[in-house]
């Protein structure tokens, strides 16, 4: 399995990916800066939205209009790489079964040849309970594997990122962080998380905005089902998923459950690939905000709110 047990290594690949154009002999090098963006439309009616082209879509970067370089309608046989993060803490356990069974049906809907998808839990620890594989069965045995506290039998990240003392709790943004950094950082295409949780941490010794960061310099769009008998902490979940580009939809019921992994089906399969060339040349690692608008004032579109720039 491919697994990197600890956060020790702190440097993350960049989200704006820096392309690299081999010259022939004696004439330069010439470095790019492709800024890939992810991007679902909806209506007014929250419909999503297809066939769209480029000119429907305006591109900002800190205020400054960018231009469209590179633009892609996904269709449903577009490669995605998921990552299912499913909380086994105390307060989830009277909705576990249902969300196992849901998720297994999910993944039996939503994946295509040449996806891939991974599965996680998380409580007092972090584990991974499935690499990323293609083999439904493989995928169910471990969905099926998640339960409190749940060490064995899967492969632990970690006891928490960082080595902890004193009591633990929920370690809901060290699984956000590991997800990103160790598992999704080397995976190419659409990726995604889908975390089945009441967004309440304390547990972690990282931070929300660690966690925020991971994602967005892995170019990875979080999704959050919040579910919770006390209805959870929204303003956590809303913050991970606007920030890159995800939606957070409360769960309140089974029947609930159902039509929100509905809904993730249409965001995960309707999304529109959006790439430009910021005018902004430094390579000093900032963060950069973007703002997709719409020419259809009809239209909105949900996206990531930022990158951060290459370092030299």
């Amino acid at each position: 399995m491919r697994i990197r047990a600890t956060l020790s290594v702190l440097c993350i690949t960049a989200l704006a990916a820096g392309l690299v154009y081999a010259a022939p002999p004696g004439q330069i090098r010439v470095q790019v800066n492709l800024v890939n963006l992810f991007a679902t439309v909806r209506d007014k009616h929250k419909a999503v939205v297809t066939g769209l082209k480029k000119d429907d879509f305006q591109v900002l970067e800190d205020g400054q209009p960018q231009e469209i370089s590179t633009f892609s309608a996904s269709d449903s046989d577009s490669p995605v790489t998921l990552g299912i993060l499913i909380d086994t803490s105390g307060s989830e356990e009277y909705m576990l079964g249902s969300e196992k069974d849901a998720a297994s049906r999910f993944l039996k809907r939503v994946m295509r040849k040449g996806d891939l998808a991974m599965v996680m839990s998380f409580d007092l620890d972090v584990d991974l309970l499935a690499d990323f594989t293609d083999d439904h069965a493989r995928l169910d045995r471990a969905i099926n594997r998640a339960k409190g506290n749940s060490g064995a039998g899967g492969s632990v990240i970690a006891q928490g990122p960082i080595p902890q003392t004193g009591p633990k709790g929920t370690n809901f943004y060290d699984a956000v962080y590991l997800a990103a950094h160790d598992k999704l950082a080397d995976e190419a295409g659409i990726k995604a998380m889908v975390i089945l949780t009441d967004a309440e941490d304390n547990g972690s010794k990282l931070k929300l905005q660690d966690a925020i960061e991971a994602a967005q310099r892995t170019d990875t769009v979080v999704h959050i089902l919040l579910i919770s008998a006390g209805g959870g902490d929204e303003y956590v979940a809303k913050k991970l998923t606007d920030e890159t580009g995800g939606r957070t939809i409360v769960v309140r019921n089974e029947k609930n459950l159902e039509q929100a992994f509905d809904q993730l089906y249409d965001e995960l399969r309707s999304r529109y690939t959006i790439g430009y060339v910021s005018t902004n040349k430094a390579r000093d690692g900032s963060y950069r905000k973007i703002k997709v608008e719409m020419k259809s004032k009809d239209y909105s579109a949900l996206t990531r709110r930022g990158y951060y720039a290459p370092r030299n």
